[in-house]
């Protein structure tokens, strides 16, 4: 299989393994809006779904970049780190919660 080299937008409904939400994908969508969780699929690339690993990704923190929030997930499984663009439809609840906790330590 060639790997890829960009994001390709797909379009990929699912159903939260944290929570049980059920999630339609619009083809950015990485995370459950309801409860921010991800989980680890992709190894490279954003959306080339060629990681082994499947673990659960705890959202741990947000930052805000050029005004948009950023939620950091962490793999309950491996320790990888990654960065999501947070979505319109995210519960901001959640978010602001994410944002009065330190990430230190937890990274």
């Amino acid at each position: 299989m060639q790997k890829r080299k960009h994001f390709i937008r797909i379009k990929e409904d699912f159903v939260c393994e944290h929570c049980g939400f059920v999630v339609k994908g619009g083809g950015y969508t990485n995370h459950c809006p309801r409860c921010l969780w991800s989980k680890h699929v992709d190894l490279e690339v954003p959306g080339d779904r060629l990681s082994k690993c499947q673990g659960m990704m705890r959202p741990i923190g947000v930052e805000q970049k050029h005004g948009e929030w950023i939620i950091i997930h962490k793999c309950e499984k491996c320790g990888k780190i990654a960065r999501n663009k947070a979505a319109p439809d995210d519960n901001m609840n959640k978010i602001i919660e994410l944002s009065t906790c330190p990430t230190k330590g937890q990274l």
